[in-house]
């Protein structure tokens, strides 16, 4: 199904052309035409199958550019992931009036005051600098018409459940409600009950949460990782990489090593400024950085398009933390096929298929288009 078939509105449909998007994919198919019509929406899906675009095209759609007031309220819950969001909103609402605008802590807020009260239709919010302007800003949301909660379950593990349920309480009007995540655990299924009315239940993930574009493989290997690392990354023809590690310390260490062995690299974690981060991320999705070691800060919900490989240095705590970090490629449908390594053997591990996921080893996950 194409956008065309949808009734959108030109100055969409244009945007949508200028972005070379066509097709919808199955998120988009079978949310918008419900979000368009006004109803509570439950989607569930696997990480990169183009929520945000789901989301954001009716929000576009439903925003009247003349009144300047916030319409719709977005709360994601990592600084990242509202830049993102905002700038997708952003392109697909250039030819439309309407504003996004993105706060979150880490930044100047007297700046982020100053664009509000100029005006905004759409706000991206991570739950702590919104309530920060509840209470101390008087931040009017009279106006909002729907609020949107997107990687509901990364808000649960991060601990912002309560702070959602606090903005939840402070919006008095009726209002429709759109909930994105890529799992359901049993307190997301809460805030579903409480907070969406008859909601239509979007679930495209019920067997598989990973990109199926993505084949895994690992091997094992008995030497030092990071020579195992180097030697595969020379090997193969890799546009782009992401290599995970565990915790700040691991990523500095093997950023220090790759440093001094290839080129392009940088390191990415919690503990940088959010300038620092946001340069990263930038120069990273233009293409001047070739290979980042990353914690999972880089891990969820975030879209590097040119990424072809994803890297599991570090054994993923558990399989949601496997299935985001591969999630970095492979996104929107593309092919591609994983390696990965384990130290203890020199040969590959018996009974390992093509598009079998695993948490072992030293995983490498290639995203090939």
């Amino acid at each position: 199904m194409q956008f065309t078939d949808l009734d959108l509105a030109p100055y969409i449909l244009r945007a949508l052309n200028q972005m070379g998007y066509e097709d919808m994919t199955p998120i988009q198919e079978q949310t918008i035409p419900h979000i368009i019509a006004g109803k509570d929406v439950m989607g569930l899906a696997e990480t990169g199958s183009g929520k945000t675009g789901a989301c954001a095209i009716p929000l576009i759609q439903a925003t009247d550019a003349p009144l300047n007031a916030i319409q719709s309220l977005i709360l994601v819950p990592t600084r990242e992931l509202a830049l993102q969001y905002v700038q997708e909103v952003d392109e697909i609402a250039q030819y439309s009036g309407v504003v996004p605008f993105a706060i979150y802590g880490g930044f100047d807020l007297d700046i982020q005051k100053a664009k509000i009260n100029h005006g905004v239709h759409v706000l991206v919010a991570t739950p702590g600098r919104l309530i920060d302007f509840i209470w101390n800003h008087s931040l009017d949301l009279t106006h909002v018409k729907t609020v949107v909660l997107d990687e509901a379950d990364e808000m649960l593990k991060m601990g912002f459940i309560e702070d959602v349920d606090f903005i939840m309480s402070c919006i008095m009007q009726e209002y429709q409600t759109l909930l994105f995540s890529a799992t359901m655990p049993p307190e997301i299924e809460r805030l579903t009950r409480q907070y969406l009315k008859s909601p239509e239940r979007i679930q495209l993930n019920r067997h598989q949460r990973a990109p199926q574009s993505l084949a895994h493989h690992f091997l094992h290997v008995s030497r030092r990782r990071c020579d195992a690392l180097v030697d595969y990354i020379e090997d193969q023809q890799i546009q782009q990489g992401i290599i995970f590690c565990n915790s700040r310390d691991k990523a500095s260490d093997l950023f220090r090593d790759l440093q001094r062995r290839i080129h392009s690299v940088e390191i990415i974690h919690g503990g940088l400024d959010q300038e620092r981060r946001t340069s990263i991320f930038r120069r990273f999705r233009q293409r001047k950085i070739r290979f980042m070691v990353a914690t999972d800060v880089a891990g969820r919900g975030l879209d590097f398009s040119h990424v072809t490989h994803v890297i599991n240095y570090d054994f993923p705590f558990n399989a949601e933390i496997y299935t985001h970090r591969t999630g970095r490629a492979g996104r929107m449908g593309r092919a591609g096929k994983a390696r990965g390594r384990h130290r203890g053997a020199s040969r590959a591990r018996p009974g390992v298929r093509e598009s079998t996921a695993s948490i072992l080893g030293l995983h490498l996950a290639d995203g090939l288009t």
